[in-house]
């Protein structure tokens, strides 16, 4: 017999018992004040035996949740007495609480964590956090039944020792205030007796204590962190903005619009690493290769076979010139004349209070940090020898490579591989994981690799670069892959193996602003650092470094930097999509399969392939799926994957769908525009309604309709 269920059988029948044989009424009241002469008797002769007979019947009425623990208090305080009774009960109680607790963890959490996983995972990081705060203010206030309490305990990941040590402590006052009343039992008439609507009040601010205390103790450490650096008289700005990227350009318009004094520095180019050398310049060179893609399948669409034409110089030229045309959107002209004051010069951090930029320092309320990152380098041996590409300097070279080696299987890197395989260069993908697009279901990195192979594209997986080799003329990368070494011959290396945030050069060392173990700017629920008047945002902050989050999270610091005193927001991270821009895209919102799984989150695939859509075929892009997944019986969306062309704009349904709590029945009662690709996402919808059609009421129908037909 499964564990779970005989533990539940034991918990039943001695539930059943005690309510079959009316055990109750040993645990009230009047049996107490009438027994409590031949309860003393019993105690003075035989202490010890009623002493640990008491402690175990207490231990066994707390476990099992059964009504009562309140009556045994006051019986302890009128047989045991204040000091015995205190400790017999404290301890007593505690340990039942944790067995009651461990039982619901054993018994119900794998169950909930399946119907509940995203929200109890959520529940969890915030017990981790404070979660001995929460627990002693609930085991404070006797108004909250304490049985509820280990029940809901035992659903989260709080240890047992946080819960016994805290539970203990908790209860302490209110077990004294009932054992105290025991000993005066002649006088008791009622349990509502002892618990006066005043005696409450008391306990619920009793209660409250914890988390004044905690907000006073925040207060303490932000003034004790602060109190190294004497505060100005007067600022001559509410907020300095540090990085002209996208999270810096929409915090300083923020900041401007609602009429603060708001100065941008920015030691580059404005717009940052997303016009200059990243998303802007990557989808300019995606579009020219797919271009290039489309002309070579000319018969596809009926067309005879065309050769593109093309100079690479000019094709960089042109990504040069996408550039210069989103500039003004981002220029020192535009936002000055939105109200933002901009410094162009190197931005040092002197105090919280303090910015030195252009030899001049200026005071300020409020910090933002978005300094964003930077192309990670791997410590491969001899790499310093070559002059390796990254997304920085990329954009600068005029000669397409002929072999090209692009280290990293990432959206970066594959976005690369495809688009210089797509324009004739001889591409090899190197990836030190087990499949390129690793965040992603393995069928959907599967498709990706072979979409990619199928281009030409050799892909390597499960493939370390260890070296670098120079023999006269010749370049090579020494890789392993499943204990052997090989060379890749190659004549430009391209390395795109992450990024690393910039948190160093401009202060933060000096300050002591707190770095996490993987580089980024430690920041709390409010994007606050340790300095409570720092923020961070952007890639300088993670957890993700996409151009959309850092303008997400830009509002937030903004609006918590200016406006904290009165209303503080929690970033909200609920919702976060993405995409990668290879043809087909890919894109992703919410949890995908293999999250699900990690997750313990009972769930369902609804699918649909892309090849049956009438756009996708009249467009010869009948290519990709849309995957989403939904908790089981359910038409609630938990995240959704789609694999097609123009995937990144299709998603946008879906993600308004998940932020308002849209499920696929609302989807699927939407009209769209026939013929068009947006019409996957209803068709996504149709499959998961008809695996859930009611195939009773089908039958009446049937059987309604026989019936009509005579």
């Amino acid at each position: 017999m499964n564990s779970k269920y005989l533990v539940i059988m034991i918990i039943a029948l001695l539930g059943g018992a005690f309510f079959y044989f009316d055990l109750g009424h040993f645990l009230s009241l009047d049996f107490l004040k009438s027994s409590q002469a031949e309860l003393a008797e019993l105690v003075n002769d035989r202490p010890l035996v009623s002493g640990l007979a008491f402690f175990g019947v207490y231990i066994a009425v707390t476990a099992l949740s059964l009504p009562g623990a309140a009556i045994m208090t006051l019986a302890a305080g009128a047989i045991f007495g204040i000091a015995w009774g205190l400790l017999i009960v404290s301890f007593a109680s505690t340990i039942g609480a944790t067995l009651a607790m461990l039982v619901s963890r054993f018994v119900l959490r794998d169950q909930v964590m399946k119907s509940f996983g995203g929200k109890l995972k959520a529940i969890d990081e915030g017990i981790e956090k404070d979660g001995a705060f929460y627990l002693f203010t609930l085991r404070l206030v006797p108004a909250f039944p304490f049985f509820a309490i280990n029940l809901l305990m035992g659903l989260t990941k709080l240890s047992v020792p946080v819960f016994f040590l805290v539970s203990q402590i908790g209860m302490l006052p209110g077990t004294l205030v009932f054992i105290n009343a025991g000993t005066q039992l002649a006088q008791i008439e009622s349990l509502q007796g002892i618990l006066s609507p005043a005696l409450i009040g008391s306990f619920i601010l009793l209660g409250l204590f914890p988390l004044i205390a905690k907000k006073i103790v925040d207060y303490v450490k932000a003034t004790k962190i602060l109190r190294a650096y004497p505060k100005p008289k007067s600022f001559d700005r509410d907020v300095i903005v540090i990085g002209a990227g996208s999270g810096g350009l929409v915090a300083s318009l923020i900041a401007a619009t609602v009429k603060a004094k708001v100065t941008l520095i920015e030691k580059d180019k404005m717009g940052g690493d997303c016009l200059n050398t990243g998303c802007v310049p990557s989808k300019s060179i995606i579009r020219s290769a797919k271009l290039m893609a489309d002309m070579k399948r000319g018969q596809d669409l009926g067309l005879k076979t065309m050769i593109p034409d093309f100079e690479f110089s000019d094709i960089m030229e042109r990504v040069q010139r996408i550039i210069k045309t989103i500039e003004p959107h981002d220029s020192v002209e535009r936002f000055e004349g939105l109200g933002v004051d901009v410094e162009q010069g190197f931005g040092k951090i002197l105090s919280p209070y303090s910015v030195e930029v252009n030899g001049k320092v200026l005071t300020t309320r409020n910090i933002i940090i978005a300094t964003g990152a930077r192309p990670f380098v791997p410590p491969i041996k001899n790499i310093e020898k070559i002059d390796y590409l990254t997304s920085d300097n990329l954009w600068d070279i005029r000669e397409q490579p002929n072999r090209l080696v692009i280290l990293g299987g990432g959206p970066i890197g594959t976005e690369l591989t495809q688009a210089f395989a797509r324009m004739g260069s001889d591409v090899t993908q190197v990836e030190a994981l087990p499949a390129i697009l690793n965040r992603e279901d393995p069928e959907i990195s599967q498709m990706m690799s072979e979409k990619l192979k199928s281009e030409g594209v050799n892909v390597l997986v499960d493939t370390m670069a260890t070296g670098v080799e120079i023999v006269g003329e010749n370049k090579f990368l020494i890789v392993e892959s499943k204990g052997e070494t090989s060379k890749l011959g190659f004549d430009e290396l391209i390395v795109a193996v992450g990024r690393k945030a910039n948190v160093t050069g401009f202060g933060l060392e000096e300050l002591g602003v707190e770095i996490a173990r993987q580089g980024t700017a430690v920041v709390d629920e409010y994007l606050r650092t340790n300095y409570p008047n720092i923020y961070a945002i952007g890639d300088v902050a993670g957890p993700y470094q996409f151009t959309h989050t850092a303008s997400h999270m830009a509002w937030f610091a903004t609006v918590n930097a200016l406006f904290g005193s009165f209303k503080k927001f929690k970033v909200d991270y609920r919702v976060v999509p993405w995409a990668t821009f290879t043809s087909p895209e890919v894109a992703r919102v919410g949890i995908n399969e293999t999250e699900a799984e990690a997750s313990g989150i009972e769930y369902e695939i609804a699918t649909y392939d892309v090849s049956d859509l009438d756009r996708a075929l009249a467009d010869e892009e009948a290519f990709g799926l849309v995957k989403v997944i939904t908790p089981k019986g359910k038409d609630k969306i938990l995240g959704v994957t789609i694999v097609a062309d123009h995937a990144g704009d299709l998603i946008s349904e879906y993600v308004l769908a998940m932020k308002h709590g849209l499920g696929l029945k609302k989807i699927m009662g939407t009209i769209h525009i026939y013929p068009t690709l947006a019409e996957m996402n209803k068709f996504a919808a149709s499959e998961w309604a008809k695996s859930h059609k009611p195939e009773w009421a089908l039958n009446i129908a049937e059987k309604y309709h026989e019936m009509r037909r005579g």
